[in-house]
């Protein structure tokens, strides 16, 4: 999954991710050998091409999710700097699907980013973040569905999953990860994430809320969800597209108001000449609005 960090990154970190991934592996295979099905993790105080210490507490670890088929999770914890016993507690998934939660822990919310200067043949430079979402919450990165990241199944029919299946993965993961954790129970949570997450981000929380209802253990203190730039569905996600345009000003009233006339709302399927041709009209001001953004 190194390779998607990279399609983020400018032209001089490129080839940069690789070599820091590479660093992390050893530690990764350290957990793999302790973790068969049950939880693994470790405090992690340095980073390659992180000038000492780490500001912050960071924790990595696996989670088995699935025991028939050996499927185990990984994830990156780290705790809010300023009040971790109230502070709420997010868990952010990244889009895809089967981009790592090391995409939002290092390019999005999280509390490092990387140095922006010009390959030199060494590892990258990270810094510490300032404005990261760590300052007021403790969040939880997680490498799902299975296959994404550090995240694996010893079978290879465990990596066979769709939105369902690893929705309820990721609701395992949480029971294991708040049983073992039992010091953020009371905190408030919420599950969060962008693009592709879109998809499964309410099932978890409606997986979670079920679970609370039937005063299943632990008791989760659910308060939310959010999502940004978020997949739904494509009908809704692709229709969406005309009237963001035109409130973003790049196409005109008159281009909008045509569209909307001909195309009675329906911008998937054209229910007419018109209409097509008005649709192909938008696409060439370049406006077309992908329902997933490869991340």
């Amino acid at each position: 999954m190194a390779f998607k960090f990279v399609q983020a990154c400018t032209a001089g970190q490129c080839h940069l991710l690789p070599l820091l991934l590479l660093h992390l592996v050893p530690a990764i295979f350290l957990l793999l050998l302790l973790s068969r099905s049950a939880s693994a993790s470790t405090v992690v105080t340095h980073l390659p091409g992180f000038e000492g210490p780490l500001p912050f507490y960071l924790e990595t670890g696996y989670v088995g999710v699935e025991e028939e088929t050996g499927t185990e999770l990984f994830y990156y914890f780290v705790e809010s700097e300023r009040s971790p016993s109230t502070d709420p507690v997010l868990l952010w998934l990244t889009g895809g699907p089967r981009c790592s939660g090391f995409s939002g822990f290092g390019f999005e919310v999280g509390p490092i980013k990387f140095v922006l200067a010009p390959y030199s043949g060494g590892l990258p430079q990270i810094e510490y973040k300032p404005l990261s979402w760590t300052k007021m919450a403790s969040i939880i990165f997680l490498d799902s569905p299975v296959g994404s990241g550090f995240s694996y199944a010893r079978d290879p029919k465990g990596n066979d999953v769709g939105d369902y299946s690893s929705s309820l993965q990721v609701q395992t993961f949480l029971n294991k990860w708040f049983t073992d954790h039992p010091q953020y129970l009371s905190n408030p949570f919420y599950v969060g994430g962008e693009s592709y997450a879109g998809m499964v981000i309410p099932l978890i929380a409606q997986y979670i809320s079920e679970g609370i209802e039937k005063m299943q253990q632990p008791l989760i203190n659910l308060k939310g969800y959010l999502v940004g730039n978020p997949k739904t569905e494509q009908k809704y996600d692709i229709n969406f597209r005309i009237s963001s345009a035109h409130g973003f000003g790049i196409i005109s009233d008159q281009i909008y108001e045509a569209a909307m006339k001909s195309c009675k709302g329906d911008f998937v399927n054209p229910v007419n000449q018109l209409c097509a041709g008005l649709l192909r009209k938008i696409e060439n001001v370049n406006i077309i609005y992908l329902p997933i953004v490869l991340l």
